[in-house]
């Protein structure tokens, strides 16, 4: 398979300002989640992606959350603030606005303010949240807060711009799992996000990037600082392997990009997709283009889960158990396994179900499934982009 190599100037260091072309919502009325297909424009970039690689995206704060850290530190967010590992300075807003994270505030912060706190109560909760065995406490409190809530919480203990930014980890970007091929869509690359929404200590939080993409980049008239980044995760070389796709959710966006990409270049070999969410009415996600690719032969087979369709929950490694005869058939055939996803539960799930299946289906005992297993993860035949 042909490499489509970058020529561009536009690295993660020096981005490019791609316009947002579409915002569409993919998720149905009734889901339980918010999934949208943006597209971002790299006209003009000289951008090339391959199937498998990242979007990376340099994402903003919403405004309401910077003006109410200027209001409780006293800001006018003109002051000038030097960042972390940075030259130079930049106005307190605008590094509250796009440089600095506002979540996930650290013990040292405490500390600070324990030290400058005036209020005697204040500085007792402080203590009490710093002391030795209040370790485990101390990381489910602090899993609860933002920076916002700190400074609203101990208003006696004032920190200057400039002390606030110490404690403040850099904003890095957000990678999305491109889900188009540059070969059919050179000049623009689309995402899959789920904009998250939720609500801790009393306060209604997001996802600083999938909502930016969702809710605060006008299509047509706003643009977003992006960049590609490689990943070695990508469809078969050969294109007469064989490819077992397992994507839930969001996981699914690479593989919309893996089946496209063989489709343009004419590969021949088959292509299985698992793809499991909630309910098929509402989170059956590209829907409209899986049918399409299954009905001119892209796609050879489509194995679906959607959990709360039954009163069963049935998940994709269920399906995968179902189908283990021919799943292993491909396997022992060559075909190259893939999984993209949720890292905590699914990936590990989908593991013990292959190892079930080779074992099963292969004659294997557990300690050979093993090794054969490592052995398709070392000929590159087992990949995951899991997070």
């Amino acid at each position: 398979m042909t490499e489509t190599k970058a020529t561009s100037a536009y690295t993660k260091d020096n981005p490019f300002w791609g316009q947002v072309t579409e915002n569409r919502l993919l998720s149905g009325p009734g889901s339980g989640k918010e999934t949208r297909h943006i597209v971002v424009s790299l006209a003009d970039s000289g951008l090339r992606y391959k199937a498998g690689d990242s979007l990376g995206v340099y994402p903003s704060h919403r405004p309401q959350d910077v003006d109410a850290i200027l209001g409780q530190v006293g800001a006018s967010g003109e002051e000038p603030v030097a960042l972390p590992k940075a030259a130079g300075t930049v106005a307190f807003a605008e590094a509250l606005r796009s440089k600095l994270e506002l979540s996930k505030p650290t013990r040292r912060i405490l500390e600070t303010l324990e030290a400058k706190a005036s209020d005697p109560a204040e500085k007792a909760s402080l203590a009490r949240l710093l002391a030795p065995e209040s370790k485990e406490a101390l990381a489910a409190w602090l899993g609860e807060r933002h920076y916002i809530d700190l400074l609203a919480e101990f208003p006696s203990a004032r920190l200057r711009p400039q002390e606030l930014v110490d404690h403040m980890r850099r904003l890095v970007p957000r990678l999305y799992s491109i889900a188009s091929s540059w070969r059919a869509h050179p000049l623009e690359a689309q995402l899959t996000v789920a904009a998250v929404r939720y609500r801790t200590n009393g306060r209604d939080r997001v996802g600083v990037c999938s909502t930016h993409l969702s809710d605060r980049v006008p299509v047509w008239e706003g643009r977003v600082p992006v960049f590609v980044a490689r990943s070695p995760f990508g469809p078969p070389a050969d294109g007469a392997r064989d490819a077992v796709m397992v994507g839930p959710g969001t996981g699914i966006a690479p593989f919309r990009a893996f089946v496209e990409e063989r489709a343009a270049l004419g590969a021949t070999g088959r292509n299985w997709l698992f793809f499991g969410d909630q309910r098929r009415a509402s989170d059956f996600l590209y829907e409209e283009d899986w049918a399409r690719w299954l009905a001119d032969g892209s796609l050879t087979r489509m194995s679906t889960a959607f959990s709360r369709d039954q009163p069963q929950k049935i998940y994709v490694q269920d399906r995968m158990r179902e189908s283990a005869a021919d799943l292993w058939a491909w396997i022992r055939a060559g075909a190259h396994f893939y999984v993209c996803g949720d890292a905590s539960r699914m990936a590990k799930d989908v593991d013990q179900a292959l190892h079930e299946v080779v074992a099963g289906q292969g004659g294997m005992s557990p300690a050979e499934a093993i090794d054969y297993v490592k052995l398709m993860k070392k000929d590159k035949r087992y990949q995951r982009d899991v997070y």
